[in-house]
């Protein structure tokens, strides 16, 4: 039997007996016949199928070790529930086996149903949910956004799309350019004050939900660059937004932040400057991940989207001056290092 089938029958057979003392303790009374199917999937390890009977739906999370580790997700959500973030109830948990049973947030994110009419009003919502686990005092033992860290990540453009996908080795100049480039970049997000870091806060990862938004895919939070999260919400790997839109939504962002003591830069430049730099970290690694996921787990899909991020980089070159060496960087690569996959 494949792997994936065994592991779906673990599943199955841990969730009938985790059922009935679920329905017992939220005195939904018996347990009736209902259907499971697939939910969704991601770039990662992890799979998630619906429980349907009637109107009721649970969704079922099947993260398999050693490749993953669910006691992240379950510290987490309990950390954001705190802040009063909408985010999955954990219903019943199997951490050895990697089987999470969670409440439905909904079947739409944010990506299924956002245009340009209704950004204004679920960005709004988005930036409530943002604002208020961003003004938890960081006293849960969580990651730091360190300087290895994000050098790791970094270190995946060249790794996994330069000498992987592209086929290149990086020259000793180049390798010099690289080095320049990473502590640019590193040296600004050091430079800002830390809060609690969802690390993939995009329209994928918020449900339409009551209340809105629900949060996922909150698993990998750190604690780290204030600009980290909202740079990400409207620059994510599928769908893109004017700049003009963009910086009213930031400005707003940063005025809400300064009412509610988010340590955000004093002023409006030294932020936009910041989440730009912020932003060209983020899509280097997005590029090089997205490479990996090719190259390493056999999903090619996700290599479409690395234009739009080389876009957001060129874009940013164009009004950051300093970013000169990272622009000849670029320059230097194969053509498709910059236009393709």
């Amino acid at each position: 039997m494949p792997e994936q089938d065994e592991r779906l029958h673990k599943l199955t057979d841990w969730l009938e007996h985790c059922l009935p003392p679920v329905f017992a303790s939220r005195e939904w009374g018996a347990v009736p016949p209902a259907e499971l199917f697939p939910a969704s999937s991601d770039a990662s390890f992890r799979r998630y199928f619906r429980w349907q009977a009637g109107p009721r739906s649970l969704i079922l999370m099947d993260a398999p070790p050693p490749q993953e580790d669910c006691r992240p997700f379950v510290k987490m959500a309990e950390v954001l529930a705190r802040a009063g973030v909408h985010v999955p109830t954990v219903l019943a948990a199997d951490l050895s086996q990697g089987f999470l049973l969670l409440d439905d947030l909904g079947r739409q994110t944010y990506l299924d149903v956002i245009d340009d009419d209704n950004a204004d009003a679920l960005f709004a919502d988005a930036i409530a949910a943002l604002l208020a686990f961003q003004s938890l005092p960081m006293r849960d033992e969580l990651p730091s956004y360190d300087d290895a860290l994000l050098r790791r990540e970094l270190q995946l453009f060249p790794d996994w799309y330069v000498r992987e996908h592209l086929g290149c080795e990086l020259g000793e100049q180049q390798q010099a350019q690289w080095q320049s480039i990473c502590d640019q970049l590193i040296g600004s997000a050091l430079d800002q004050s830390r809060v609690l870091v969802h690390r993939d806060f995009m329209p994928r990862n918020l449900m339409l939900s009551e209340p809105n938004p629900g949060v996922l895919d909150f698993q990998d939070a750190v604690y780290g660059p204030v600009t980290y999260d909202i740079t990400c919400l409207f620059k994510d790997a599928f769908l893109s937004w004017p700049q003009a839109r963009v910086d009213r939504w930031l400005l707003g962002y940063w005025e809400q932040a300064r009412e509610r003591g988010v340590p955000v830069q004093d002023s409006f430049e030294a932020f936009l400057r910041a989440s730009d730099l912020m932003g060209v970290q983020r899509h280097l690694k997005v590029i090089g991940i997205f490479a990996r996921i090719c190259h390493r787990d056999g999903k090619p899909k996700y290599l479409a989207d690395v234009r739009r991020f080389f876009a957001y980089i060129q874009a940013v070159i164009a009004r950051r001056p300093e970013l000169v060496v990272l622009g000849d960087f670029l320059a230097d690569l194969p053509a498709q290092g910059s236009q393709s996959a």
